[in-house]
């Protein structure tokens, strides 16, 4: 390793050669001049009790307050070589004075140099006033209307009062006697910095954090980061069926979004757009379905819309079922969903089967709520006598209701045979009817009925009285008192 003397020059004229060669080339490399106003990063070359040292890429450090940049805990969160970003406010042959905005007693002549330069200044807003604020700035009052104090709508003036925010100046004039600053401008210089660092940093496909602002009947707008904003569709809120936004969401919810879509303006001035999604920063409800559900199971649901066909059951988020009209009820025969069911109902179902690749499930309301004809046999045996009613009347005969969902057939050639033809066939739908089981076949879900050879005392009061004159009842009345005095 080549010695060095102590007044610092090589031995090996080689290297002293070297080294001046590495000096020039520094020295180029180094800034001529820095203006008022200009902004800067430099690292750290040193850190002191009161200053803080930062190379400035010209041959003059720049020196900084420590006060000026510790965090709002009041800890200095720099080491030797971090960058920092910095305001020049004021240089000479000797000294470049740097700082994050203009503060303190600083003259009026370093406030015109701020506003002439655009440096940011350090103000306090002491009071509110007419239209605006009442700021103090390096010891001056300076006057900031209320469409500049922020970026957004000021909701409530009372609460900048007290705060210490950096400015710009707007204008300046009478020696420092009217001044009026905006701090509008600089949030919006800020937020343009940060969209476009923030939109070099995500892509398609990223999942970031945001913030509901706003909702529109179609869809919500997300902030992303103040000054980027991405729209959510309604069709991408949530895997489950959104009728309106507010119905999911509401504003100021903290949310994930997948950006679906991030498109440059075609024109200059408009923003980028930004297509987001909730749904799919989520996982896909239909994955791994079939480890929730299987054939078989019973569970509650709820009715999100009724089709011709059927109606549509959401049994989890996201995941619907089909209940065909056909499996809504064993008890009566369904022409329209609309007759069993309404959108927003809970009901319960059973699951028959599932397709995940296809996303369809098929459900039941029938199977859920239990087959009456179950066990039939056991309820209803040949010989046997009861009262139905008349839920259908065809030309071969009679349908009979004998319970909810247990229906029998009795044949023309039946009612023919009995002893009071007319008075059953003048029977309408709904009306009673007195029967004797003949048959019974639980795998066909037939039963064959005759009429019943017994007349029970009060069978026809629920009739309509007829036409005829003291009796009221005619030949039916008749019969039915010889019946009676019969049975005693």
């Amino acid at each position: 390793m080549t010695e060095q003397h102590n007044n610092g020059v090589f031995d090996n004229p080689e290297e002293e050669e070297s080294f001046e060669e590495l000096f020039e080339s520094y020295m180029k490399e180094m800034k001529d001049d820095l203006r008022v106003g200009e902004q800067i990063t430099g690292e750290i070359i040193a850190i002191g009790s009161e200053n803080v040292f930062v190379s400035t890429g010209t041959k003059i450090d720049g020196v900084a307050d420590r006060s000026e940049l510790v965090d709002k805990d009041g800890n200095f969160p720099y080491s030797l070589g971090d960058p920092v970003t910095l305001y020049v406010i004021s240089k000479d042959e000797s000294e470049i004075r740097l700082s994050k905005a203009m503060a303190g007693e600083s003259g009026v002549y370093q406030l015109y140099e701020a506003h002439r330069n655009k440096i940011p200044v350090q103000g306090r807003v002491t009071e509110t006033c007419k239209g605006g604020f009442r700021v103090n700035v390096a010891g001056k009052t300076a006057f900031c209307p209320v469409s500049q104090m922020d970026a957004t709508y000021v909701d409530n003036p009372d609460s900048y009062v007290g705060g210490d925010y950096e400015f710009l100046i707007s204008r300046i004039e009478e020696k420092g006697r009217n001044i009026v600053v905006s701090r509008r401008e600089l949030l919006e210089r800020q937020i343009a910095e940060q969209r476009e660092q923030f939109l070099k940093t995500v892509s398609a496909g990223d999942i970031v954090e945001g913030r509901i602002t706003r909702l529109m009947p179609y869809g919500a707008f997300v902030e992303l980061i103040p000054g980027v904003e991405g729209m959510v569709h309604i069709s991408e809120i949530s895997w489950s069926r959104v009728e309106k936004p507010e119905d999911a969401v509401s504003v100021n919810d903290p949310v994930s979004v997948k950006i679906l879509d991030i498109r440059e303006p075609e024109e200059s001035g408009r923003q980028t757009r930004i297509s987001l999604s909730i749904k799919q920063a989520l996982q896909d409800p239909w994955q791994n379905i079939g480890e929730k559900f299987k054939h078989g199971d019973k569970v509650e649901g709820r009715v999100t819309r009724c089709a011709d066909f059927g109606a549509f059951v959401e049994i989890a988020p996201g995941v619907e079922g089909l209940v065909h009209i056909s499996e809504m009820s064993y008890k009566k025969r369904v022409i329209r969903a609309q007759d069993m069911v309404s959108p927003g109902d809970t009901i319960p179902v059973m699951i028959k089967s599932i397709d995940p690749e296809n996303r369809r499930i098929s459900l039941s309301m029938k199977e859920a709520e239990g087959d009456p004809w179950l066990n039939i046999e056991q309820r209803y045996q040949a010989g046997q006598k009861l009262t139905g009613s008349i839920e259908k009347k065809e030309t071969f005969g009679y349908f009979v209701a004998l319970e909810p969902g247990v229906v029998g057939l009795l044949p023309i050639s039946k009612i023919n045979a009995a002893a009071n033809v007319k008075e059953i066939e003048s029977r309408k739908v709904d009306d009673p009817i007195r029967v004797s089981i003949e048959a019974v076949n639980p795998a066909e879900r037939r039963i064959t009925l005759a009429v019943a050879d017994e007349i029970q005392e009060g069978e026809w009061r629920s009739y309509k009285k007829s036409d005829s004159a003291d009796s009221g009842m005619g030949e039916l009345g008749e019969k039915l008192r010889e019946a009676l005095k019969s049975k005693k």
